[in-house]
């Protein structure tokens, strides 16, 4: 294993070595200190920006990147000693209206006209920040990680406005320098811009992008050159103070009202301006929308993203680690089941080369679970390499407080002591991406030993404008245990090659299409195949931005435990029994550019004990743009097996409504209706930013019973935030 992970290092460090130079390194905006104020009103007619140097003929990336963009758009910068200033000019190249589905921050890429900036103050390649705007005026913003990957969780103060004309939109915007990070002296930073329009169906950039890569790669920024190093930001401390009233009923166990009447404070402390200080004290989330319900078919545990904002600046340092059944650091461990006391998170870059994330988190007792006060610390370093590359460190560990298992009462849970886990990866990009992979390993630690394991994968994945391939293998001891972690499954090694190809043909209708072919075996650590899934699909993507794809797909499981296949009747499949069966399935997705817009998946085939399993999923939208989006979302499942399953039903229906007042009022109402599990859900939200990342929620949930209509528990929140700049 130690032979496999050396060659796989080599391999990697050969080949980033062979790509070292900034591929659009010709592409330069320069950028001078504004000669005049600038006001945030969408109208050119400022004298800073007549001096402005404007970045203009764009390059298409979609549907053809061979060639100059049909929409013309200008980008013009400026700075001041506060702010970094931006505004574009979007002229249309179609006549009509312009295309967006509704004024919510962090709208959908696919289905707005939008305008993005990325910038990469570092000029690393790989981290940075992104804001923009649709054409109704939502803001974008989001941070920066692994290259090209955009984390829309994030948000921060800023100011835009977007003002719409008969031939074009314009898009202007104020982003403070204390909102960002960026290294002090540094007087060249990677920037790009992108613009799609739907109604030409067309993506373009500044500095050109190969149409397989992302218009958010930074493997392929052009510079932004400034006059002078950008200012100072100064001391930057933000104080974030919540004050929260709410009452809550559990009608399920005749419970009587129980009121919160609660506060608590975030801070976020700019040590340099490339490094944060982030403390909280009594956090609440619960304005955090409710995770989306799915039908549970799976034999492990079902994955659900972190949504909290404390969690999410700089995460990718701490939840990138692994890969996405292999994470030793999962921060939805933390805080779901005890309640968070304070903690205190130190991110950012130390300098070009080096990052640093270190985070300790502390939970309070439960009574009624017997659970302990708990504390959660966490560790990660990354040191760049070559071009884009870099190799990281992970330290996890948890540790339960003034607790001995050997004291526990008679029928009380028991807890470990502690667990620990240890890693080292190394991420592999090539200048240019078309080489991207990973190598890694971890240990874990756990008091009694039995909860010591360890861990190895490893992945190379090529990536050229016709052909795409990866090679996957992952091993998981069998006590290898991850506490704060996210390792549905130990006992394994697996081997998971892909390869794809596609054509872009000259036609006025297909944009590309192709087959893929994956294979996915999991043996256990005697050797012996557990399961094999074995995927060949072909899609089409049409200029119009629909697709269609279809697949055939071989299964083979041998259990290893007790498995109830529709996860509902309580009787299960005895272990080491054999399964195996063919599915065919068809997926659809309508042109984002319609005010009514559709998908549908669907699945026929076999399933356990030679049974059948039919399923299908719709999903329907309309909108009145831009102010109401309406969608429907169902999906069902039909399994056909012996006695003592028979014939089982599930619907899981999920109507929503978004009204967008403006871009600073928000209400969204959506229900959940989950068969399987025998629940209702209502929540409704309402939000009013009254200030940049300043905001009052008025939260309502209800729990109901399907049949017969009777409520579980239903509760009600009001919560104001104010982001106060010391």
């Amino acid at each position: 294993m130690r032979i496999t992970l050396l060659i796989a290092l080599a391999l990697f460090f050969g080949l980033n070595s062979l790509f070292a130079q900034k591929i659009n390194s010709d592409y330069r905006l320069h950028i001078r200190k504004a000669s005049s104020e600038i006001r945030i009103d969408g109208v050119l007619d400022e004298q800073a920006w007549e001096e402005a140097e404007v970045a203009t003929d764009f390059y298409m990336i979609t549907p053809m990147d061979t060639s100059f963009a049909r929409v013309k758009t200008d980008v013009r910068m400026s700075y001041d000693d506060q702010n970094l200033y931006l505004i574009v000019v979007n002229h249309h190249a179609v006549e009509g209206p312009y295309m967006v589905e509704s004024l919510r921050r962090d709208f959908s890429f696919g289905k707005n006209d939008n305008f993005l900036l990325f910038m990469d103050p570092f000029e690393d390649l790989t981290n940075g920040f992104s804001f923009g705007a649709n054409a109704a005026g939502a803001q974008w913003d989001g941070q920066m990680y692994n290259g090209g990957s955009v984390d829309l969780s994030w948000d921060n103060k800023w100011v835009s406005k977007v003002k719409n004309y008969e031939d074009k939109w314009i898009f202007e915007a104020a982003i403070p320098f204390k909102s960002i990070r960026y290294k002090k002296g540094i007087t060249e930073w990677g920037i790009n811009f992108s613009r799609l329009d739907l109604k030409t169906t067309e993506k373009s950039g500044w500095a050109p992008v190969p149409r397989q890569f992302p218009s958010a790669s930074l493997a392929y920024t052009g510079t932004l050159v400034w006059d002078n190093p950008p200012p100072d930001a100064g001391a930057n401390i933000s104080v974030i103070p919540y004050v929260l009233g709410g009452v809550r009923k559990d009608h399920q166990n005749g419970g009587e009202n129980s009121f919160r009447r609660e506060v608590g404070v975030d801070a976020k402390i700019s040590l340099t301006s490339s490094l944060n200080l982030d403390l909280t004290v009594n956090p609440d989330f619960s304005q955090v929308e409710v995770d989306r319900q799915v039908t549970n078919l799976d034999r492990f545990e079902l994955f659900f993203p972190e949504r909290r904002q404390f969690f999410l600046e700089n995460g990718d340092l701490f939840a990138g680690f692994g890969y996405s059944t292999i994470r030793p650091f999962f921060s939805r461990r933390i805080g779901l089941n005890a309640p968070i006391q304070f903690g205190a998170r130190l991110s950012g870059k130390l300098n070009k080369d080096w990052r640093i994330g270190a985070m300790n988190m502390q939970t309070g007792e439960v009574g009624e679970s017997a659970l302990p006060a708990q504390n959660f610390t966490v560790m990660a370093l990354q040191r760049q390499v070559g071009a884009r590359s870099n190799i990281g460190a992970i330290f996890v560990n948890k540790e339960s407080l003034r607790y001995n298992p050997d004291e526990v009462a008679q029928g009380q849970p028991i807890y470990s002591q502690f667990n620990r886990n240890v890693g080292l990866e190394y991420n592999l990009a090539s200048a240019n991406n078309l080489w991207t992979g990973k190598a890694m390993v971890l240990k874990s630690f756990a008091p009694d030993g039995t909860g010591e394991g360890f861990v190895h994968a490893a992945n190379l994945k090529y990536a050229s404008g016709n052909l795409t391939w990866n090679w996957q293998h992952e091993y998981v001891s069998q006590n290898y245990t991850a506490e704060v972690g996210f390792v549905p499954r130990n006992g394994f090694f697996r081997i998971s090659p892909m390869v794809g190809y596609r054509w872009f043909p000259k036609s006025e209708k297909i944009l590309s299409h192709g087959p893929d072919f994956n294979v996915s075996m999991f043996f256990n650590t005697n050797g012996v195949q557990t399961d094999n899934t074995t995927y060949a699909t072909y899609s089409v993507r049409f200029r119009s931005q629909s697709n269609l794809l279809g697949w055939v797909a071989y299964d083979f499981v041998k259990l290893q435990r007790p498995f109830d296949p529709t996860n509902f009747s309580g009787e299960t499949l005895a272990t080491g029994t054999e399964h195996s069966w063919n599915a065919v399935g068809l997926e659809y997705t309508s042109k984002p550019q319609s005010v009514f817009t559709y998908a549908f998946i669907g699945r026929v085939g076999g399933y356990y004990a030679d049974g059948q399993r039919y399923n299908f999923t719709t999903d329907f939208g309309y909108r009145f743009q831009p102010y109401v989006s309406l969608a429907m979302s169902t999906n069902f499942n039909q399994i056909q097996l012996p006695q003592p399953w028979g014939d089982t039903r599930f619907w899981l229906i999920g109507p929503r409504v978004d009204v967008t007042m403006t871009n600073t009022l928000f209400f969204t109402a959506f229900v959940q209706y989950n068969e399987q599990i025998k629940n209702i859900n209502l929540n409704t939200r309402f939000q009013w930013r009254f200030k940049p990342a300043s905001d009052l929620f008025l939260v309502y949930t209800d729990n109901y019973l399907p049949a017969p209509f009777y409520t579980k528990n239903r509760s009600l929140v009001l919560k104001f935030t104010y982001w106060w700049n010391l």
